[in-house]
This record gives C-alpha cells, structure tokens and sequence, in this order.
C-alpha cells in the first residue's frame, strides 16, 4: 500500500516505551520514532495555521493546602523548553515558587500558599536557559472552594445545549459561544473570563424545532448544530459560522432578509462584535424538499488554508433524505463555495456526526463519515457500503493500532439487515479489518475507542457485545457483563490510559478488578458541583483540551443556566506532551457537535505510547 510512508510522514508513530518524569529532573523526553519527511513521498505542503494560544494557566484548589497549577505545552515549543511558576498573594509581587526549572509533565502542585489570600499564577518558559516573557496570569480567590473547576458567568436566558471555544479577540485565550434555547434560539458570546460580547436572535423560523423538518433558522436540534467557531482567514481572531434564514438578528443588529421562508444562506460573524462579515447562499439543489438542515465544522482541505465544511441534509416527501456535503473559504472578506458533493442516488451512508481528519497522512484533511470519506477536493474517495455498512450513530478514528501504518476506524451500526454490529477498518483505505455479526437485527447506539487496558497492545473498542482489543479482535474481559458503558473516553487523571465521561460521571474501568458496567469505579460527580447535564440528556455543552495541559475539560452549566462550570483536573502527572488544541485532527473534532462524540488526535494515545511528533503547524495570524 502506498499509504504507509505518507501515514509516517505525517508523524504516525510506532509503539515505544514513553518514560515519564520528575518536574525537577533534566528534561528527557522519549525519542520520536523515525519519519519520512514529506518530500520523500511527495510535494511538501506548507505547514497548516493553528491558532496562536497563549498558556492557559488554570489553578484549582485540590485540598484543603494544595493548589493544582497547569498550564499548555504549545505545539512548536522548542525542544527541551522548561518553566518557572510565579504566586502573586494579594496583588504583591509575584515570586517564583519552584526552585529548579520544571521539565516534566506542565503542571505543578502549590503546597505553601495562604489559600485565605487571593493568589494569582503566572509561569514564564526557559529555553537555553533563558527565562522568557511570562504568561497571563490566573487568578484563584481568597478561600475558594476545594473543587476542580472554574466557573464563567453567563447572563440569564435559556438552557444551553451546545458551546464553542475559540479565540474571539485574538488575546491567546479561549472565548465561549453557546446556544440558548427556548420559544426562538438565540447564540451568545463570552470572553474566557465571563464578559458578554454580543447576541445573535434567530428570529421567527427559529421557532419550529422539529429534529428532522424544522424551521429554516434553527440551531441544534437533532444532530444538527448549524454553528461552529473556528479562525477561518487565519488572522489570530476566531469567527463564527452560522447557517441563517430570513429574520435573524446579528450583533450589530442588522437583520437578515431572504426571499423567503426556506431560502437560507450561511453567515460568517464577526467574533467580537457577532455583525455579520459575509453571507453566501446555501445551494438550492434539494431546495424542493424544503429548508436544509445543518452540521458544521473546520479543517484543512489543502492542508494550509481553513475550510468551513457543511453537512447539509432534508427530507423528501416518501421519507428518503437529501444529503449534501459542501466546503467553503473566508478569506476575510468573501465567502466563496469551493465544492459542493451531492449524495444522490450513491450508496454513501451517513451518521450522526462527521470529523474532518487526515485519513492518509499526506498533509491534507478529508471529510469522513460513518460510511463513506470525501476526499478534500469534495469527490468520493470510497464508501464502506461496499462492505455491507448501513447507518450507525457513532464512529471514531484515531492511531487505535499504533503497531500498524496509518489510522483505523471504528464504527457501530443501526439495524444492519445483516447482524452487524460493530466493524473495524483501514481509515485511508476503507479496507475492512474485521466486523462483529450477531443473530437478529441490532440498534448498537452507542460504541467508543480507547486503551482501558494496559495489559493489551494499543486501544479497545467497545459496544454492547464485550470490550475488545482492536489490534488483536480478543475480548480482553471474557464476561462481556464487566465491560464499561461505550459512551465517551476523556483524558483526565494523568496516567496515559483512557477516563470515561458518562451521563455526568468520570469513571475508569479496572482491568485487575472489572465491575458490572453500571457500578466502575467513579473519579468525579459533576452534579455534586452544580452541574446539570445539556445534549441529549447525558452530554457536556463541550469537552477538549481547553485549559491547562493537555488533560481535557468537561464544560457543563447550571440548573439555571447562568452559568459554565467547567470541570479541570486537579490531578498532577508527569507525562508531558503538547497541548491537543495544537493537533490538527483533535482540533478539527472539537469544531463539530452532531451527536456528540470523542476527540482523538491522529496519533496514539495511551499506555507505551511514543512521543508524538512535533504537530506540521504555524500560528495564525503572526
């Protein structure tokens, strides 16, 4: 297969021993495997623009006299980089508070501070032994609660079910945009700190939220989001993509005028301000069958400049679905269709969510469904319909087998005629690997990805048939009883094996000592905190590496509303890799919602892992 030197060049790695480190000792970092360069397998593309983050200091208190302090390993950090961590008491000065250079795992745990003070944490870079300029600060009030989270204040309004992160004021820091919910939808926008920018109504075709043949302005319903938030002319300042129809409301107050009720256009919003910066129709190929519902998410589909990549879908009149996929460019001025792909009568089939990822390591992302993958030119690249693969609600595609080339697949299927169940795949190939038949005709709803068992090479895959390793299709629990629920992994304690996230618990499964999968050992409750779940029931308003290393948060609001409460770990590690906003295929997944599902980045992540390679980005807007 041609594909294997392109996956390695892409920085795929093989499985190595990863060794962790004391935060005091020498920085030494395991080796990176060997890789291709990029010209050997072809033309090198020029590095893909990312956002330029800032720190991302975060401090919780995580006992009655430790303060866990964390901050970002950035993507292009010069090898060997180490920190100071700075405490300011009560506005002082600040003092460094680590004696020698810390180059282990970015986080450090702060025993000696007056928690009846306000402290506010800073940490500045050391590179060739030069301390460089230091971070923002954060700032962590005088008695504050014993508690792993940071809460944002919201003004009132409806309950959310959905939010976004991205850098709205070009500052480094992360900045919210959620949904409100009600009579008619509405979007809102917060810097990171809790100051409310701007409104956008929906207006009156926002009104009818039907989840499958709705109003023509609505906003998450179903699995459709029709929002996402994404720097997409890579000036350093995020927009906002948002699919309009007649009577939307944007920040600035103008209102959106379409020639009717089912005519809709997509509108790229200015971060700061929520005016509208321009507008495009939303092709009217199925127009017929009314107003189209929307998926929204970024990626790079020439490996270099943004893309806003719509999944665009309604219903025709016998029950059968129209499918769009189309991909558009802002260049800070005009939004300009560069293709569209229309299913027809292809057996293409889709699912609830759609990830934008490098399936074949050549620098340039794809668009992939459960079913089928568009190359970044908008043509078909291939269809798992050709295996006997129908409809299914989740799918995922990671490095699962870190010892075979490339990225595989993992996807579970919705009344497969056939029996199957679950399937498991080459991700630039579509080759199938193996596929789990049963008697009689399933609704799997749920499956995941993810290494919860160190004793088996790479990651397991799970639905409701047994928790299997995916590299050897073994059952690594005999008693298919003991497996965990499949909802979603998460990164959170610091060991490198994966955390689930499941209807508000932090769970983790013990191979040694498996237990019934409604009773795994729990980390966390978040409604101990406050938090009430948001999509579907069961869901955060978002999850992803937000603050802090590269442990994710797990974002959730109020019963009221009024506020975010978002939950970081105040768990120390020595495991050191590079914040996963800064990984293209992670950062793609976190601009999409659908039903919501994992993220992973296009390299392994779990035990033995290899440390992966420094990610082919610049920042944007410098």
């Amino acid at each position: 297969m041609t594909t294997i030197s392109a996956a390695l060049a892409a920085g795929t790695a093989l499985t190595v021993g990863l060794t962790t480190m004391g935060n005091a000792s020498p920085a030494t970092s395991p080796a990176p495997s060997p890789a291709t360069s990029p010209a050997a397998v072809g033309e090198a593309a020029a590095a893909r623009p990312m956002e330029d983050l800032g720190r991302g200091v975060v401090a919780v208190r995580a006992s009655d006299t430790d303060v866990l302090v964390s901050w970002r390993l950035l993507g292009l950090d010069p090898e060997g980089t180490g920190f100071h961590v700075y405490r300011s008491a009560d506005g002082g000065e600040y003092t460094r508070i680590n004696d020698e250079v810390l180059t282990g795992g970015t986080n450090y745990m702060d025993s000696e501070a007056d928690l009846g003070q306000e402290n506010s944490y800073r940490v500045a870079p050391v590179v060739d032994g030069e301390e460089q300029e230091p971070s923002e600060p954060f700032t962590l009030t005088a008695d504050h609660a014993e508690e792993p989270v940071v809460r944002v204040p919201l003004r009132e309004g409806g309950t959310v079910k959905f939010a976004w992160v991205g850098d709205l004021d070009g500052d480094g820091a992360y900045d919210y945009v959620i949904d409100r919910q009600g009579t008619t939808q509405a979007l809102e926008a917060y810097t990171g700190e809790g100051e409310f920018l701007w409104e956008v109504d929906m207006g009156p075709n926002s009104r009818d939220q039907n989840n499958i043949e709705g109003g023509s302005a609505t906003i998450n319903v179903g699995h459709n989001d029709g929002v996402t938030v994404y720097d997409f002319d890579s000036d350093g300042r995020a927009e906002v993509a948002v699919r309009v129809a007649d009577g939307v409301t944007f920040g600035d107050g103008a209102v959106h005028r379409e020639s009717d009720d089912t005519h809709q256009s997509i509108a790229i919003l200015d971060g700061e301000t929520g005016a509208a910066r321009a507008t495009a129709p939303v092709p009217t190929d199925y127009i017929d069958d009314g107003p189209m519902y929307a998926r929204f998410g970024a990626g790079h589909l020439d490996g270099v400049t943004p893309s806003l990549v719509s999944y665009l879908k309604n219903r025709q009149d016998g029950g059968a679905f129209n499918l769009m996929i189309a991909a558009w460019r802002f260049d800070g001025t005009e939004l300009t269709q560069q293709w569209k792909w229309l299913r027809g009568g292809q057996n293409a089939p889709d699912g609830h969510n759609t990830r934008v990822i490098d399936v074949d390591g050549d620098g340039a992302d794809e668009v992939v469904e459960i079913g089928f993958v568009l190359n970044g030119d908008g043509t078909l690249r291939y269809s798992l319909a050709d295996h006997g693969i129908v409809h299914g609600d989740r799918f995922h595609i990671t490095d699962i087998d870190p010892d075979r080339p490339g990225l595989e697949g993992y996807g579970v299927q919705q009344d497969n005629p056939s029996g199957l169940r679950e399937y498991y795949y080459d991700a630039a190939s579509g080759e199938m690997i193996w596929q789990h038949v049963e008697d009689g005709v399933g609704d799997v709803g749920r499956g995941v990805a993810g290494d919860v068992d160190p004793r088996f090479p790479g990651m397991e895959v799970w639905s409701f048939s047994g928790l299997y390793n995916a590299a050897t299709n073994e059952l690594t629990e005999p008693d298919t009883s003991l497996r965990p629920w499949p909802q979603m992994s998460f990164q959170w304690d610091g060991d490198l094996t994966t955390e689930l996230l499941n209807d508000g618990k932090f769970e983790q499964w013990d191979p040694e000592n498996p237990t019934p999968t409604g009773s795994l050992p729990r980390l966390l409750s978040t409604w101990n905190y406050g938090a009430v779940n948001a999509s579907q029931g069961i869901n955060p308003v978002i999850y992803g590496d937000i603050l802090g290393d590269w442990r994710e948060e797990a974002v959730y609001t109020n019963a009221a509303s009024d506020e975010l409460i978002i939950f970081t770990t105040d768990q120390p590690t020595d495991t050191r890799l590079y914040t996963l906003a800064h990984n293209p295929a992670y950062r793609n997944a976190m601009t999409f919602k659908g039903y919501m599902q994992s993220h992973y980045p296009d390299y392994f992540i779990g035990d033995g892992m290899a440390q992966p390679a420094r990610p082919d980005i610049t920042y944007a807007g410098g």
